[in-house]
């Protein structure tokens, strides 16, 4: 019965109506697959010479000191962005198809994921490698699939506490936390739990230990699902406590603080719309990359303006390239109200301007390494709050990615997100400022190409109004169009 389950899975898939219109979406998610893919092959190939190379120690040895971060960002990363497993239960349950059944195809299906075989890509070339270096051909093979059922218990750990928004904050802390700790030299949670990962190789039995681990995350899903295999009860809508949010705060808005108190109950209320604020806040980190050192390809000026924009781009690039498909749902009857195509981009410009001051707020702490480095994340702030969010509203016009906020999937799932007016639209956003600083940077120096990106934000913020007469004309010109794609 299971491969019938899946052997229709896969005709459904190409049988879709939407196979076609989503073509160009599914081509671009087979680059990026293959790019990502790329990167764990190249960093399985290469991790042990380049640990050998930089003399950190013994290269196995230093590998199982940081796996801990490594299955900790995993489950991080899974939360965020892993679509949680669908199947279409109800017609099944008409069927002469045991629940059991239908729970074990939901859940095996995950198995699929690029989540969780592109670990192979990595783990298979580290092994050869290793076992090329002199390691023992068995030990190193049950050492990594001991990795690999990790990397799958947390697959299924993902399911289960996927709508505990709690659980993923305290582990995105500690893992956080545990890394700030010891890369200030405070504190090094990865002494004691080397040994741990290397007893996996050195003595194979405890490999079953981690494989009970595996079977019992599986498990504890599966009774979960299985809990909630009932049209009456698991299927149907729940009544859940909601927040109110007070609207005096609001009213010096105008009009257009009626959609800012929407889009913060949004924010507050809705799990993909959280997920994409938490996704933007985890670009706070992404400076660590060129601000550190810690990578000599991205040790240089123009890598510090790239980093300086998505550090406190994270919210920009995250949520607000979704404007105005996070109101798809009821975007026909915003149509109708007494609101202008103005108030409408004003009050998204002041969120993403709020939200870009708050994440620069969070950014403070590059100061320590620095004032030379901080002043790269106060210039990309900047012309975030000037260029980008103007630029994103414009890029948002295109975009038709209807959003259901009540479905499974994540925020980045959806399939019409992306034409080539709007892909365009997004190389002003980091091309245009490196562009220019490494223009500036050539002739005058390093100052003068800092106040080249503070003048052309300034006049982005002079410019303003004719921006945003300019995409008031287009979304009026793509009105019908979008509402037909939003009501499809």
């Amino acid at each position: 019965m299971l491969t019938t389950l899946f052997r229709l899975e896969l005709k459904n898939a190409f049988r879709s109506p939407t196979w076609k219109q989503n073509l160009w979406m599914r081509i671009l998610i087979v680059f990026a697959i293959l790019y990502f893919a790329l990167i764990f092959l190249s960093l399985g190939i290469g991790a042990y010479y380049i640990i050998e190379k930089l003399e950190l120690g013994d290269p196995f040895e230093v590998i199982n000191r940081y796996v801990l971060y490594y299955l900790g960002f995993d489950i991080v990363f899974r939360y965020m962005l892993q679509p949680m497993p669908v199947a279409n239960v109800q017609p099944l349950l008409y069927q002469p198809v045991s629940k059991k059944t239908i729970v074990h195809f939901s859940l095996l299906k995950t198995l699929y994921s690029f989540f969780n075989w592109s670990h192979l890509l990595l783990l298979i070339p580290l092994s050869v490698v290793l076992i090329i270096e002199g390691a023992d051909s068995l030990q190193t093979a049950v050492w990594a699939a001991a990795i690999y059922l990790l990397l799958l218990a947390n697959n299924y750990l993902n399911i289960l506490v996927n709508q505990k928004t709690v659980f993923f904050v305290v582990v995105a802390a500690i893992v956080l936390g545990a890394a700030a700790l010891q890369y200030f030299d405070y504190f090094d949670l990865s002494l004691y739990t080397q040994p741990l990962f290397l007893a996996l190789y050195k003595q194979p039995a405890l490999a079953l230990l981690v494989f009970a681990v595996a079977v019992l995350s599986y498990f504890l899903s599966f009774t979960h699902f299985m809990g909630q295999m009932y049209l009456d009860t698991g299927l149907a809508k729940k009544a859940e406590k909601t927040i109110a949010i007070q609207g005096k705060y609001f009213e010096r808005f105008g009009k257009g603080g009626l959609i800012l108190k929407n889009d913060v109950a949004l924010i507050i209320r809705n799990k993909r719309a959280r997920m994409a604020v938490f996704a933007g806040f985890f670009f706070i980190f992404y400076g660590l990359l060129f601000f550190t050192g810690a990578i000599e390809a991205y040790d240089g000026v123009y890598w510090r303006v790239f980093a300086g924009i998505f550090v406190t781009g994270g919210f920009l690039f995250s949520f607000g390239q979704y404007v105005p498909s996070w109101d798809s749902s009821y975007y026909s009857l915003l149509m109708t109200q007494n609101i202008t195509y103005m108030e409408y981009l004003r009050s998204k410009y002041t969120l993403i301007q709020v939200f870009t001051a708050v994440t620069t707020l969070l950014s403070t702490w590059y100061i320590a390494f620095g004032w030379d480095v901080f002043s790269y994340v106060l210039i990309g702030a900047l012309y975030n709050m000037s260029v980008n969010a103007a630029i994103v509203l414009w890029g948002g016009a295109y975009v038709r990615s209807k959003i259901d906020l009540t479905s499974s999937k994540k925020a980045f799932g959806d399939k019409n997100a992306f034409n080539y007016k709007s892909l365009l639209l997004t190389l002003p956003k980091i091309a245009l400022p490196v562009g220019l600083f490494a223009l500036v940077n050539t002739y005058l120096g390093t100052s003068a190409a800092k106040l080249s990106i503070v003048a052309i934000s300034l006049v982005g913020f002079s410019l303003r109004p004719w921006i945003f007469s300019k995409v008031i004309a287009i979304y009026k010109k793509e009105k019908y169009q979008t509402l037909k794609a939003y009501r499809s």
